[in-house]
């Protein structure tokens, strides 16, 4: 499976004062994950960041070139991107766009349940959506992934009763 290069990473959702700052809802573990991006895309087109901050769970941006709130309005509802080659993952970690659609394995059993059809986050921990024969909420903890193998392009999971 080839690895998309652009990565959706939040959504813009207002402006914030008047110099022309924008209000990302970030879609990353983290708001400070987004801050530390120099350049940031939309519509395929590079903005570079001069300042990022985080204010209420948001992300403020000041991009080079964006200077008015009118300016910054015209952006409004933009998906942001960052380039995979401009992110520093811990070891272990993976972006989520390269583990949907992967076949999830009962480690048990050696049967595909399912294709991971989303990864819905709640404050306890992520939740993966497998869609199989029937829909399968499995919460992202190691009690339960066992293996996330990316380049073996399949997930190991360890089902218990009415999972």
């Amino acid at each position: 499976m080839e690895k998309r290069r652009f990565l959706e990473a939040g959504k813009i959702v207002n402006t914030h004062g008047l110099k022309g700052e924008v209000k990302i809802q970030h879609w990353c573990d983290s708001p400070e994950f987004l801050c530390g991006f120099e350049r940031l895309y939309i519509n395929d087109t590079p903005f570079k960041v001069l300042s990022a901050r985080v204010h209420k769970g948001m992300v403020i941006v000041l991009f080079e070139g964006i200077d008015s709130v009118g300016m910054a309005m015209a952006l409004k509802n933009s998906i942001v991107c960052i380039d995979r080659e401009d992110a520093r993952l811990e070891e272990g970690a993976y972006f989520i766009a390269d583990i949907i659609g992967l076949p999830v394995i009962d480690e048990a059993s050696g049967e595909n349940i399912g294709m991971l059809s989303d990864v819905l986050n709640y404050p306890a921990s992520r939740i993966l959506v497998v869609a199989g024969e029937t829909e399968r909420l499995i919460p992202d903890v190691p009690e339960f992934v066992k293996k996330v193998d990316i380049e073996g392009g399949q997930i190991r999971v360890h089902l218990i009763e009415g999972m």
